[in-house]
């Protein structure tokens, strides 16, 4: 196997995404992987967490050279959306040691759903929002933002406004949030980047207009790391 990575900021090339789409459709599947969403959403600009899909302990132990401890390790197919739910997530990984346990623990829970080990690089970042689209009937795409990770559900503390998004637009909606103070400088974090920020919230309604199968986009966390967002997890449905 040729070993798949995509370094953070990297952008894949625009047009894959088409590929990634069709391929997904003609095996009769309505949504896509952690990996392959987040090709998408690089093909789009939108900065996603350095990562490489493997298959094997002899790709993993490649993988973690390339990327350097910490890792995250992630069970990674079409199949499985709940993945902490499923016991396919593994976090700070210090050695190769770990990292072989957790791949053969991960390995054995995804049950024939899928054979694939998603290594990532650990993204440091106390503040997690959420960002996506999911495509109104009547209106057509609709971005949303808000606070994420577990107060996703638990707040719903979210905005949201129709595609095309202007930048004021999108600063509009971060200001929106009753949380918004989280993108300011607090505890000795950095303020948010708020242009980074609003250009992926453009860039995701971007993706919705462009891309009629896509139905949905979740991208539940995006780390602040220092100042920059960064899409650690990311799911796309397909119509």
């Amino acid at each position: 196997m040729q070993l798949k990575d995509k370094k953070l900021y990297k952008t894949a090339p625009r047009g894959y995404e088409m590929e990634i789409i069709q391929k997904a459709l003609n095996k009769g599947r309505n949504t896509l992987s952690e990996y392959e969403s987040k090709q998408i959403l690089s093909a789009y600009h939108i900065p996603v967490v350095n990562e490489i899909l493997t298959e094997n302990i002899e790709d993993l132990l490649i993988a973690a050279r390339k990327i350097g401890y910490p890792l995250v390790l992630k069970g990674c197919s079409p199949e499985i959306a709940h993945k902490t739910e499923k016991g396919l997530i593994r976090m700070d990984i210090r050695d190769d040691e770990e990292a072989k346990a957790a791949f053969d623990d991960i390995y054995s829970r995804m049950n024939g759903s899928g054979n694939a080990v998603l290594v990532q690089e650990m993204v440091k970042g106390k503040r997690e929002l959420v960002a996506g689209m999911t495509r109104d009937a009547q209106f057509g795409p609709c971005v949303m933002f808000g606070l994420g990770g577990i107060f996703t559900e638990i707040l719903k503390d979210i905005s949201f406004r129709l595609a095309p998004l202007e930048k004021r637009d999108a600063m509009e909606m971060m200001r929106e949030i009753k949380g918004s103070k989280i993108l300011e400088s607090v505890r000795g974090m950095e303020a948010v980047d708020l242009d980074l920020m609003a250009q992926l919230l453009i860039n995701t309604g971007q993706i919705g207009l462009e891309n009629e199968r896509i139905s949905e986009i979740d991208i539940n966390p995006v780390i602040i790391s220092g100042s920059k967002p960064v899409a650690v997890d990311a799911l796309i449905v397909l119509a």
